[in-house]
């Protein structure tokens, strides 16, 4: 199966209108589990109270968990957004997909970042549910030259 990524639409937008109010290295992002119930609207969906249908089940907080040893590199014109891989323990949770989001501490205000196809419902029984990043950053931005 297939992984898509994409960026919100609204993400660089908001970005410049200074909504994550400083770097987003020491901004609170998470990563939240969606089921195959979310209709993911690039276009339309901007924050966190937009996203219907996480996932819930053992070892599993809403809200997901947060990014932990995160990274903003620079490279000619692309900049590279990374963190460590994201792991919920001794879960049992299905999921067919995840968002990443800066976590205002209110869902209205919650900028939405990225969505994660991961393409078919992975799921975990009483084990570890693990996301691994890839090598490459979990995003990039390039601009025109």
């Amino acid at each position: 199966m297939a992984v898509t990524h994409e960026l919100y639409s609204n993400f660089p937008h908001l970005l410049l209108e200074d909504a994550l109010a400083g770097s987003i290295l020491s901004q609170t992002i998470k990563v939240a589990l969606v089921t195959s119930s979310y209709t993911y609207n690039q276009n339309t969906h901007d924050y966190f109270d937009d996203i219907t249908n996480e996932v819930s089940g053992t070892g599993y907080t809403a809200g997901g968990a947060t990014l932990a040893s995160k990274t903003c590199t620079v490279s000619t014109v692309t900049t590279t957004f990374d963190a460590a891989d994201t792991s919920w323990a001794s879960s049992t949770i299905t999921a067919r997909g995840a968002v990443i989001y800066y976590a205002s501490g209110a869902a209205a205000t919650s900028l939405l970042i990225s969505f994660i196809d991961f393409g078919a419902d992975k799921s975990s029984d009483n084990g570890t549910f693990q996301i691994t990043w890839s090598a490459d950053g979990i995003f990039t931005i390039a601009v025109a030259t």
